[in-house]
């Protein structure tokens, strides 16, 4: 590896995790180089990493013969499967999360989106899955999508680590926020600990794939950055608000924001971009293992990103003269975002049931 950008990245004060979780990465020792070798500290799973790995591998072959004749079916199979992966990975980063004061160091695990509309199933699916696992270090993934909150205020107020998915702009992102400290302000009410973690996680590419081939070419690419520096600023004023400081001061921790969908979709723009472009002290980077291995290459992340969002608003600007609704393509990226999450986990449940059919 010829960079050393992933410890300057840390230094500067932002989490590398990686988006990515398979058994191989687990046997073979590739996580743990890449924890010791290039400074990642935490982990994100999602259903369509772990259709690949399923349905493409033999890695699960053994374990979900077993679990057949124990009994376990479909997604309560795959549940099994997850959670053994994401467990021996929480354990991994078990010294981080305690060397950090528990605040890094964390996996992800979803739910299921057959609960979309239901909060209290998705609450008590979160609850399920993460006394199941018994790992303080991991995160029960939720949509931000609007019936997502009140389900992540109420897994909050509940005591489950929360990583909210599927956020687009600022305005989502402090939806998000809002239902996190409601959530914790209820605990408060109750006697509680405030000190319950969460990540928000907003979706960076996606926003330059959506409107590709409708901006002039001094555009391309630059909106994923913009929004994601307008989230940024949005964030630290949360963070400075009276309303998290009085939080904070009974024992509250940040809900730190996420860069999430970080690897480069348009092979003619650079492969770290959204690293690059976005080493913003305080939060978490989440990448596809290819964009890790390029930015331990060649990254370069120079700059922090300011506290202000620097030319966020200048740059979101010629977007709009340029005749992009950001209003309305935040709103449909993320209705987008959650058919495609549905979509993949049909997929994997089809993955399994075939795994299963040959296994059995």
């Amino acid at each position: 590896m010829a960079s050393n950008a992933p410890s300057k990245l840390q230094n500067l004060g932002q989490s590398l995790w990686l988006d990515n979780i398979t058994r191989d990465l687990l046997d073979g020792g590739t996580l743990k180089r890449y924890i010791d070798a290039l400074s990642i500290t935490g982990l994100t799973s999602n259903p369509t990493i772990f259709d690949n790995a399923i349905s493409k591998n033999s890695w699960y072959d053994k374990e979900i013969r077993k679990q057949l004749d124990a009994g376990a079916v479909g997604e309560a199979l795959f549940f099994k499967l997850a959670i053994q992966d994401l467990s021996r990975a929480a354990e991994l980063f078990l010294p981080v999360y305690e060397r950090t004061g528990t605040v890094d160091g964390f996996v992800s695990l979803e739910v299921s989106p057959v609960f979309a509309y239901d909060t209290k199933a998705t609450v008590e699916q979160a609850k399920t899955l993460h006394a199941q696992a018994n790992k303080p270090n991991l995160f029960i993934k939720i949509p931000g999508t609007k019936e997502g909150l009140p389900a992540i205020e109420d897994s909050i107020f509940a005591g489950i680590p929360i990583n909210v998915t599927l956020l687009f702009s600022t305005d989502q992102y402090k939806a998000a926020a809002d239902a996190y400290m409601k959530g914790l302000e209820r605990r408060v009410q109750a006697g509680l600990s405030a000190d319950v973690r969460s990540v928000a996680s907003i979706f960076v590419s996606r926003w330059d794939v959506a409107v590709a081939d409708k901006l002039p070419a001094s555009l391309r690419n630059t909106l994923g950055i913009a929004v994601s520096k307008q989230a940024y600023k949005a964030y630290r004023d949360i963070l400075e608000s009276d309303r998290f400081q009085r939080l904070e001061n009974l024992g509250a921790r940040a809900q730190r924001l996420l860069f999430a969908s970080t690897g480069t979709k348009d092979k003619a723009a650079p492969d770290t971009l959204y690293i690059d472009g976005l080493a913003a002290p305080n939060t978490v980077n989440t990448m596809p293992e290819a964009t890790l291995l390029a930015f331990a290459d060649h990254g370069t992340n120079a700059t922090a990103l300011s506290r202000d969002g620097g030319d966020a608003e200048s740059m979101l600007a010629k977007h709009l003269d340029a005749g992009i609704d950001l209003t309305a393509l935040s709103a449909q990226l993320q209705s987008d975002g959650a058919k495609s999450f549905v979509k993949s986990w049909q997929e994997l449940l089809a993955a399994i049931e075939s795994k299963s059919k040959v296994l059995s």
